[in-house]
């Protein structure tokens, strides 16, 4: 796990009641920090990437709708000095909250965080058809906002702690498409590159220097040749200009590993933009592959010098 400065101060999507102050507390470094809340994503990795806080902390993917389109797009083309120290990845339970005493048949609008209620589109076009879907900047606000209102005609899509915090009822729970999701957070600072764990992954940006044919194979073969695990891949808009991409590689080691170093600076030289993103903890995968790796590594080297050893 990574150092945290036990004094900092940290941002998270509030207000109280969030998935992402749910994953934040479930972590006991970062719960005994000083939490202050931000009314957007963005507005977090702005306050860290400026120094208003010491870490920032969000949403960055989701298993049934994919990325945090906010988060991604902030940390690659806005940020500069943020890097990423940390990932947690949390299940995610859905729940519809009311006011006591409201029946599904008195809801006329239903609110919540866009990427929650699209993880509920079954039961909502199951039970409340009916509803005006309407978004809100988190789950915990359409929660607060409910509560503040007292209005009868409105649910909320929230965690149940958003129930407790804003004493709204329960009217349905694990109202989520897929009862497996999940979420990954990940936790952003100024404070340099964490140091290896033994079990990690690194993120990086990369800019194609030409869009040719093959090019992304050229790209994906510095990773194959080295036996790497890509976590993830994924295009994004660079803003320049329609038709204009750049890839999000996540890829299982630490920029310290010798092959994870070697493929990133093979990709460099080759592509001449790349970003890096941060080497850091990883919350799941096979260590055991990545050991297996760097011993293959290791014989190879020996192999090579032993040759080596030969010139005359």
């Amino acid at each position: 796990m990574s150092s945290i400065d036990s004094s900092g101060t940290i941002g998270y999507l509030g207000p109280r009641g969030t998935f992402t102050e749910q994953a934040l507390c479930g972590q006991a470094d970062l719960a005994a920090l000083n939490l202050r809340p931000h009314g957007s994503i963005v507005e977090v990795l702005r306050a860290a990437e400026r120094g208003a806080v010491t870490y920032g902390f969000a949403a960055i993917e989701n298993m049934i709708e994919g990325s945090v389109n906010a988060t991604l797009d902030t940390l690659a083309f806005d940020a500069e000095e943020l890097l990423i120290q940390r990932e947690v990845v949390m299940n995610i339970s859905l729940n519809l909250l009311v006011h006591p005493g409201v029946a599904l048949s008195d809801i006329a609008h239903v609110r919540s965080y866009p990427v929650a209620y699209a993880q509920c589109r079954r039961y909502l076009a199951d039970q409340l058809g009916h509803a005006a879907i309407e978004a809100t900047n988190s789950t915990a606000d359409a929660a607060r906002e409910l509560a503040e209102s007292g209005r009868r005609d409105t649910a909320a899509i929230a965690p149940k702690r958003a129930g407790e915090v804003y004493d709204l009822e329960v009217l349905a729970t694990d109202i989520e498409d897929h009862p497996e999701n999940q979420t990954r957070f990940v936790l952003v600072g100024r404070d340099g590159i964490t140091a290896p764990s033994g079990h990690d992954k690194t993120s990086i940006l990369i800019y194609q220097r030409e869009d040719a044919p093959g090019s992304l194979v050229g790209i994906l073969q510095e990773f194959a040749a080295r036996s790497i695990n890509l976590t993830r891949l994924e295009s994004r808009p660079t803003r320049k200009g329609l038709g204009d991409y750049c890839f999000l590689i996540d890829c299982e080691g630490h920029i310290s590993d010798e092959v994870v170093g070697d493929a990133l600076r093979n990709i460099h030289m080759k592509q001449g933009n790349v970003k890096f993103l941060g080497s850091y903890p990883s919350a799941y995968g096979s260590a055991e592959i990545r050991e297996a790796n760097r011993d293959g590594v290791s014989s190879a080297d020996t192999w090579l010098a032993d040759i080596r050893s030969r010139i005359r």
